[in-house]
């Protein structure tokens, strides 16, 4: 049902004068990496973005829970708006650098957790502890489902406590747990992005595959945007349509500029 909504958002899309196109990476854009420490620019990837970066109707922004040197190096696109850690750090269309919290501040806390965390997935096979600089991630994409359950459990008792919950969050997923500061959110990324670049008369249209896309879903949605989720098991949503593969959404963003009215004014 959401799959043939796609229609109905992109006929939305034709009816507005400009767009602010916010997009997440992995498993959005792309494919997910063999390892979080995987870094391998996809040129069609690459393509695709200049292209849409080069559209004057449209402004675009890549959110990321990668650390913003990945997405730096995965996507060298003049232009466009880059948004490591979930919009901690930005680099912004002018390629000027933005911490928006102070890394001091953020890291003891951090450097508690990390070596708790390195002694309790020692020796456990499928484990990988990804040190982001703001946050720490634990996955257990390759490790035995009762294993990574167990263990994800216990790395969370030991990260709160250490991290303050006013100050941290501690985020999940199948087979995965990060603890990060509370800043680390995609919606509270788009609020900022529409409060600093604004771009009157545009509308907001976010592109994501996970629960820290549906938070960016819910504040794009209440500026009266639309919200694209990215899944081949359809699931419950805030999105306004659904595309099963990131080869499919990368097509169905190619084909957006043709749907633009030549005759309207940027």
């Amino acid at each position: 049902m959401l799959t043939n909504a796609c229609n109905e958002v992109a006929q939305r899309l034709t009816e507005a004068k400009r767009w602010w196109l916010f997009l997440d990476y992995d498993g959005t854009l792309a494919d997910f990496a063999p390892t979080p420490e995987h870094i391998e620019p996809d040129p069609d990837v690459i393509s695709l973005l200049t292209y849409l970066a080069q559209q004057p109707f449209l402004r675009v922004a890549v959110i990321s829970g990668r650390r913003l040197s990945h997405v730096q190096a995965l996507l060298p696109v003049p232009g466009i708006l880059l948004a490591g850690t979930y919009g901690v750090e930005l680099q912004t269309p002018r390629g000027e650098l933005i911490h928006r919290l102070v890394y001091q501040a953020i890291r003891p806390a951090l450097d508690m957790i990390k070596p708790r965390w390195e002694r309790l997935i020692a020796g456990r096979a499928g484990f990988f502890l990804e040190d982001k600089g703001w946050s720490l991630a634990l996955h257990a994409r390759f490790a035995d489902e009762l294993e990574a359950k167990e263990t994800l459990t216990k790395g969370r008792s030991l990260a709160l406590e250490a991290a303050p919950l006013d100050e941290f969050r501690l985020m999940g997923g199948h087979k995965f747990l990060e603890v990060s500061p509370r800043l680390a959110h995609k919606g509270r990324t788009v609020e900022y992005i529409l409060r600093h670049y604004a771009w009157p008369n545009s509308l907001p249209l976010y592109l994501g595959d996970d629960d820290k896309d549906e938070e960016a879903f819910e504040v794009v949605k209440t500026q009266g945007g639309l919200a694209v989720v990215i899944t081949q098991q359809p699931r419950s949503t805030r999105a306004d349509c659904r595309l099963e593969t990131p080869q499919e959404a990368r097509a169905w963003l190619r084909s957006l500029p043709a749907l633009r009215p030549h005759k309207q004014e940027v």
